[in-house]
């Protein structure tokens, strides 16, 4: 309580009490975090992840995140992650102080080890001065630490004549084939994943099981905010795939594949031009290209124009030395087992 207003007319106790207002403000606030809107919480909570929002009034306004956390077998402690937050319309010195002060005590409270964060922030803004003042420090990625953003406030002749030019030729020449592109709805699923294995094995990198990707599409779909596409040959057959997320007024492609027919037929050129293409249509103002994980992803990704950020990375907030220290070498064996056995990571990462 702040004054003599009761709790519940403060901002934060909304945000932190109300899904629809939390997701109003990270639509309203953020770049694009899917992940952290409640969607993203639904589809981890089948991976053992729970919500919990960490929101207090600052100085310059609310500022908050939804926290992931996670058991840590069974132990009595826990680990938290809140991918692209914390978020608030500014930020400000006081704010991350406010804000840090309220998660330390949560962390207390829920036995957390540590918090790892990472803000779709640019590299080089004030914020990174005031994690470290307040105790955070850098960390390993999760996420992609670099992506292309598209301006989709323009004209689509615009958008057009930012393609590279041998890049509009690869789209003329994709259409020329015969090659269209169509939007299905969870029917179209397996044809996804059986796209994105196949992406997986030859480029060499760790995918997630269909479950997960079927989950995350049904989840964020009844939310009016996910879609599935397809570039498809004369006959049919499904060459390239997209599966694109909304947030607020960003679309984002976290996930997407071609088979060895559609590289021959350039279908992932005319794909992906049809995906800035038809969001603009739809009223968002930037495409967020998600991540430039290895050179020929950055290249290919940089031909269809946009500008290229880098955000300021990962940090984490220990609250627990001893217990983090054993979580972090844990998981570099997991992760290094499994980069072993399958290859490496996900381009473009996954939120969590």
């Amino acid at each position: 309580m702040t004054g003599d207003r009761p709790a519940a007319d403060h901002p934060a106790f909304r945000l932190r009490t109300e899904d629809a207002a939390w997701d109003a403000f990270v639509a309203a606030a953020s770049r694009g975090a899917y992940a952290q809107q409640t969607a993203w919480a639904e589809v981890k909570a089948a991976n053992g992840w729970t919500p919990e929002r960490v929101v207090v009034d600052g100085p310059g306004g609310p500022i908050g995140a939804q926290v992931l956390v996670h058991r840590l077998g069974p132990s009595p402690w826990a680990m938290g992650y809140a991918p692209r937050g914390p978020l608030a319309m500014r930020f400000g010195a006081g704010d991350v102080t406010a804000w840090t002060d309220a998660l330390r005590a949560c962390a207390g409270r829920l036995r957390l080890s540590h918090v790892v964060i990472d803000p779709a922030v640019p590299a080089g803004d004030p914020l990174e001065g005031w994690l470290g003042a307040n105790g955070w420090r850098r960390t390993a990625p999760v996420q992609p630490s670099r992506t292309r953003l598209i301006d989709l406030t323009r004209s689509e002749d615009a958008l057009w004549g930012d393609l590279r030019g041998k890049w509009r030729q690869y789209v003329t020449k994709a259409r020329r084939e015969g090659v269209t592109v169509v939007e299905t709805g969870s029917e179209g699923l397996d044809d996804f994943f059986a796209i994105y294995v196949e992406t997986a094995r030859r480029a060499g990198f760790v995918h997630r099981t269909q479950a997960a990707y079927a989950a995350t599409y049904a989840v964020f779909a009844r939310h009016g905010a996910a879609r599935l596409l397809f570039a498809e040959d004369a006959a049919g057959r499904r060459q390239a795939t997209l599966l694109l997320l909304g947030c607020g007024a960003t679309a984002i492609e976290p996930y997407g594949g071609m088979t060895a027919a559609g590289a021959s037929s350039r279908a992932n050129y005319l794909l992906k031009w049809e995906a800035i293409r038809s969001s603009r249509e739809r009223g968002f103002t930037t495409y967020d290209l998600w991540g430039l994980a290895h050179p020929g992803i950055e290249q290919f990704k940089a031909g269809f124009g946009g500008h290229e950020v880098t955000w300021i990375g990962a940090w984490e907030l220990v609250t627990r030395p001893v217990v983090q220290g054993l979580v972090t070498v844990a998981q570099r064996a997991r992760v290094a087992l499994a980069t072993r056995r399958l290859g490496r990571p996900a381009p473009g990462g996954d939120a969590g």
